[in-house]
């Protein structure tokens, strides 16, 4: 990996761990299936004994955040969705 790349990773992993972080509806979890909306971010999470390299080797991405979709009305989970990627983007 070239220092570019490591800076770029970085700054991705910030970014979808502000996502992350920002969610309000989803519930942080890291076993899936449940009426509720739930997230889970690998790379800070289930995966974070992992280094980068081996992270991507098993197809953890520093960018991914797992989202198991619940029963809430779908107007909530887009908002939700949709202020938790506008933070990360600022």
């Amino acid at each position: 990996m070239f220092p570019a790349d490591i800076w770029r990773e970085k700054a991705v992993f910030e970014a979808s761990r502000k996502c992350f972080d920002a969610l309000r509806l989803f519930k942080r979890m890291v076993n899936m299936g449940d009426a509720k909306s739930l997230t889970c971010h690998p790379a800070s999470t289930t995966h974070r004994q992992l280094t980068p390299e081996q992270q991507l080797k098993v197809g953890v991405r520093p960018e991914m955040i797992r989202l198991s979709v619940g029963i809430e009305h779908i107007d909530d989970i887009l908002e939700d969705l949709s202020q938790a990627l506008e933070k990360a983007a600022a």
